[in-house]
């Protein structure tokens, strides 16, 4: 089977988790970083899910599935530990144009579900085709050292940058030679040492008249250490 790799956009979606078991709360927890609303059916919940559950984090509609359960539903995940049901939410979902993930049974899935390594907006997502899980953990786990947080605060700096520079309306070549001079530079490496002041030379180096380097950064910081 080959994959067509994309990236979805699941704000505001509504994702149906069929199961309540430690996979089932593994994917409702990928989920809800990435926005969507998740709607659960399950006969037993782990307590994690019955605190989301509880707290209304996630909406739980009962211990029985059956077709209905899928209305307004952008995706479903089957995540239970019977084959049968599994296949019976696959094809329940097909046949209404819902996207469907059957944890460990490729064949009642219209897509899977990468490896992932975030930091910050850089995603980075392993897949092996569903042939090899454990080989796609084991490469995230190589990437997770070679990427490390310094990205996620590089690349608010490099939308705020973005933001601002193309607020000036530039020459579209002069706002390509910004971006691609900055990308190339050593800001990257400097923000992962920490050294802060060499981060805003850089910028005050490379950015036109009006747009203040100190605040730039800072913006950067701060979004970045908001989000964790």
């Amino acid at each position: 089977m080959k994959y067509f790799p994309v990236m979805l956009a699941l704000e505001g979606r509504r994702a149906l988790v069929v199961g309540g078991g430690k996979v089932a709360e593994r994917k409702v927890e990928t989920l809800l970083e990435y926005g969507a609303e998740v709607t659960l059916v399950s006969r037993d919940v782990t307590p994690l899910l019955q605190n989301l559950a509880e707290t209304g984090r996630i909406r739980y509609i009962g211990e029985a599935y059956d077709a209905s359960c899928l209305a307004g539903a952008f995706l479903a995940v089957a995540a239970t530990d019977d084959a049968a049901l599994n296949h019976t939410v696959s094809e329940d979902a097909q046949a209404r144009g819902i996207l469907i993930n059957a944890v460990d049974q490729p064949a009642d899935c219209t897509f899977i579900l990468p490896s992932i390594v975030k930091r910050g907006d850089l995603v980075l997502a392993i897949s092996t085709s569903g042939r090899s899980p454990a080989t796609a953990k084991r490469i995230r786990r190589r990437l997770e050292t070679l990427f490390g947080p310094e990205y996620a605060c590089f690349l608010r700096m490099m939308g705020c940058v973005r933001e601002a520079v193309m607020a000036l309306g530039l020459p579209q070549e002069e706002n390509s030679r910004i971006f691609h001079e900055l990308a190339g530079s050593r800001a990257l490496e400097a923000i992962g040492q920490g050294a802060w002041s060499e981060v805003e030379g850089i910028l005050a180096g490379m950015l036109p008249a009006g747009i203040d380097p100190k605040e730039i950064f800072r913006s950067a910081r701060e979004g970045a250490e908001a989000e964790g």
